[in-house]
């Protein structure tokens, strides 16, 4: 098929190669033009890798000497070299001589040219026909072809290597360089421990270095911006290299902060800390460029920012301030001075300037200094021992750190804090506050002395020693003019100002919330431990995964949601596999295990001491909010994946005896309360009025898709009375029938040292009816534990045998709780 004109990877119009254009095409072209391949041709069609190429994978026309790939993961790097290696090398038939016979193969490591550009998915033999496949031979690091050919591994950790040995052409795998502190010397080193190639560039010191990372990419891009270095081809009309495609090596597809920090899933994530990775520092700033704008804002413009170093992750101005305030905290950070020489404002780092050493015989006299210089140090009570600084944590979740510095001498808890409103890794930190504290007890030094008009080129901001007290260096502050200059200077100590090698933690961050739905279960239950609030809800929240936390809305209507709760704790929450059904409440229930199978967590067995002292609660039911049995477990076994069998149970607790039906049938909900479940926010006034709620990941917004709406309104059972017991019916029908009866307590009715269980309520009420099925055929109101159902007014409701007489009793606040009925006998 025919190729469109281009023949440039670094300016490709086509996106497509001409078997992606024959892909498309319809059927009956694509079987055309497989018809029309002699036998031969069919064969050797895979291993023609100018019909599979894509444009950019074709090396350029014309003549050339330096081809350049840039490209990320997944461009077809390792491929297109490895083919045109294949083209220089074979000839027309298997055993005849290419345009090249003796290759370069050049990649960070010895291990990377084998396993990557030799004999990787796209490497040189994967993909070279069997009659023209070559044979790697490992103790020489050669590639050997059936014609004679021959390709040399090196590893560009030793450049030397490469002296003496005379190639026709030579491959080399990428292009980067380190984080670490001279990383432009070897760009091609890197620190692995696990490697036996691990080293560190020429005269490194091992510490990190992103500006030198940054710089490098600047010469690098600089360079090939330059017409002179990248001309335009008379061929296709564009750069030999469009930097509008460049891409760096390394960045990483795995998602940045967790890998490098979760090293339990990444074990090199330690050596992101020096190594080539962009993730985590394509982002940042000079510290020249922050600086720059800042001046730009503040309407400054004869600046000098050329002696600034350094990387500025993250800052925020967090309200209208002056320039001078906006750089303050940038100062304290990287430790670097402002001062105006000729009319221009020059930022410098204090450890950059070298000493000036002035001889006593060039220092000027002066009347107001007690001889040649005037050396003052401050009050010790004026200097903190102790300081602390507060920022926001780099590489993590943003949130805000602390570090301290205290001198090992000091006893006073007073401290010094400063708030930077800037991203820093809490080595970083400690080095701010390390720098802080030993700056404020060195200079307590201060120095006056004169100068003569000879070294009027000694300004605010250099570094002077005196020829009294070598070693001692102090940095000017402070000069006035007159017939001799004024200088006020402070002691320094060089050494503060270079970074110290400080062990840097992976930053814990939270772990992701997924935008998957919760799961949420309101129980509207009696009270448990007596501290509840009484007509509030229970939530009880699970996910798979869990989001971390989960956030609660609640409004009047569907719209103006308000944050209502927020449920850190995910509960244990799961589904029955079998039925339950009824049994005697007070009494151990050992009839067939109940399996359940549950969404997450666990369950354990307790012994039957701890279950009689509450342990291994749980509700069941429907997964309506009013309709919960509960009911305790003492054995637990779990028999496959997240499945229980639960045994020894005693049902119907804390009242709800009376809601416990013939069966729960399989599936229905199951939850452990076991104060994972909290209660919602709920006023009193709103207690059986509906309420919308939509619940979701916390760290989503409540509009998010993955938020579930509600519309619930509860009635507040934790004000529910029990069911009156032991119902007594005395006489026989048509005469009196007298109905007495046990009432229970909602509060406090465990005590066994009280002649009776406490009321609970505000008086003593019940409601008493008769009733014929659904037909109700009398209503009373008593109050106390006994009615009487005369003779005549069972004639006026024409009573009969197997009538109901149900009781319950009455609640102020909450009205009758749950019935317990007795049949009239005949």
């Amino acid at each position: 098929m025919p190729r469109a004109e281009q023949s440039s990877t670094s300016t490709a119009q086509e996106t497509r190669s001409d078997a992606g254009w024959l892909a498309c095409a319809p059927a009956a072209t694509r079987q055309n033009f497989l018809d029309g391949l002699s036998e031969e041709t069919l064969c050797a069609l895979p291993y023609l890798f100018e019909f599979w190429a894509l444009p950019h994978q074709l090396p350029p026309e014309g003549r050339w000497r330096t081809w350049v790939i840039l490209g990320g993961r997944g461009a077809g790097k390792t491929r297109a070299g490895a083919e045109w290696v294949r083209r220089q090398v074979e000839g027309a038939k298997p055993l005849d001589r290419g345009t090249a016979s003796r290759v370069a193969l050049v990649g960070e490591t010895y291990d990377q040219v084998r396993d990557v550009m030799v004999q990787g998915d796209s490497g040189i033999i994967e993909i070279s026909p069997a009659d023209r496949r070559p044979v790697w031979k490992t103790s020489e690091r050669k590639l050997v072809w059936p014609n004679g050919a021959e390709a040399q591994a090196f590893s560009s950790h030793d450049p030397d290597g490469l002296r003496g040995p005379q190639f026709d052409a030579a491959w080399a795998d990428e292009l980067g360089c380190a984080a670490v502190d001279k990383g432009t010397n070897e760009p091609n080193k890197f620190v692995d421990p696990k490697s036996s190639e691990s080293q560190l560039p020429k005269h490194s010191n091992g510490q990190p270095d992103e500006l030198i990372q940054r710089q490098y990419l600047r010469a690098m891009l600089g360079y090939w911006a330059e017409a002179a270095h990248n001309p335009v081809s008379e061929l296709y009309g564009a750069p030999m290299i469009d930097l509008g495609n460049a891409y760096v090596w390394t960045w990483d597809t795995r998602p940045y902060p967790a890998f490098p920090n979760n090293r339990d899933l990444w074990s090199d994530g330690a050596n992101h800390r020096l190594g080539h990775w962009l993730n985590g520092r394509a982002g940042a700033r000079t510290l020249a460029s922050v600086v720059e704008e800042i001046c730009a804002r503040s309407d400054l413009g004869a600046i000098d920012t050329s002696r600034l170093d350094g990387i500025v992750r993250g800052y925020t101005v967090e309200e209208v301030s002056s320039g001078r305030a906006a750089l303050q905290p940038l100062m304290l950070r990287f430790g670097f001075d402002a001062v105006e020489r000729d009319g221009v404002l020059q930022f410098q780092m204090r450890d950059g300037p070298a000493a000036v050493e002035i001889p006593a015989e060039r220092l000027a006299e002066n009347t107001e200094i007690d001889g040649l210089v005037e050396r003052l140090r401050g009050a010790e009570a004026e200097v903190t021992g102790r300081v602390r600084v507060r920022f926001v944590e780099a590489g993590s979740d943003h949130g805000i750190a602390a570090e301290e510095a205290v001198l090992a001498d000091e006893a006073t808890h007073a401290v010094a804090s400063k708030e930077l409103t800037m991203a820093l890794t809490r080595a970083e930190g400690r080095q701010v506050a390390e720098r802080w504290l030993s700056e404020a007890r060195v200079s307590r030094d201060t120095a006056r002395f004169a100068l003569p008009p000879s070294l009027l080129t000694l300004g605010a901001g250099d570094v002077v020693t005196m020829e009294d007290s070598p070693g001692v260096v102090y940095r000017i502050d402070r000069i006035e003019q007159a017939d001799m200059q004024m200088v006020e200077a402070v002691r320094i100590e060089p050494a503060v100002y270079q970074p110290s090698d400080m062990a840097e933690d992976a930053p814990v961050g939270a772990a992701f919330a997924a935008p998957t739905p919760v799961l949420p279960l309101f129980l509207d239950l009696p009270l448990m431990r007596g501290d509840e609030v009484t007509h509030v809800p229970h939530l009880a929240v699970t996910a798979q995964p869990w989001p971390g936390s989960v956030a609660v809305y609640a409004s009047a209507s569907d719209d103006s949601y308000a944050l209502n709760t927020l449920v850190d704790r995910r509960s244990v929450i799961g589904q029955t596999e079998t039925a339950l059904g009824a049994a005697r409440a007070g009494l151990w229930d050992e009839g067939s295990a109940l399996q359940v199978r549950l969404i997450a967590g666990a369950l354990e067995a307790r012994s039957a001491e701890a279950v009689l002292n509450g342990a291994n609660l749980m509700a069941i039911g429907d997964g309506s909010p009013g309709n919960w049995e509960l009911f305790q477990f003492r054995d637990a076994v779990m028999i496959g994946p997240q499945t229980w069998w639960l045994s020894g149970r005693l049902r119907g607790q804390l009242g709800t005896d009376a809601l416990m039906p013939e069966s729960w049938p399989a599936g229905s909900w199951v939850v452990l309360l076991d104060g994972t479940a909290p209660q919602i926010d709920l006023a009193s006034a709103e207690r059986r009025i509906a309420r919308h709620y939509r619940i979701g990941p916390a760290r989503r917004g409540v509009e998010d898709p993955s938020y579930r709406h509600f519309a619930e309104a509860f009635d507040g059972n934790g004000l529910r009375p029990y069911a009156p017991v032991h119902l007594r019916l005395s006489g026989v029908l048509g005469e009196d029938l007298g109905l007495g009866w046990v009432r229970r307590t909602r509060i406090d009715g465990d005590s066994w040292d009280l002649p009776e269980v406490p009321l609970g309520e505000e008086a003593e009420l019940y409601q008493v009816r008769v009733r014929r099925g659904t037909e109700l055929l009398r209503e009373a109101t008593v109050g106390g534990s006994g009615w009487t159902y005369g003779a005549a007014d069972q004639m006026a409701d024409g009573t009969l045998a197997g009538d109901l007489i149900e009781v319950a009793q009455v609640s102020g606040r909450y009205g009758p709780g749950p019935f317990r009925a007795v049949a009239i006998p005949a």
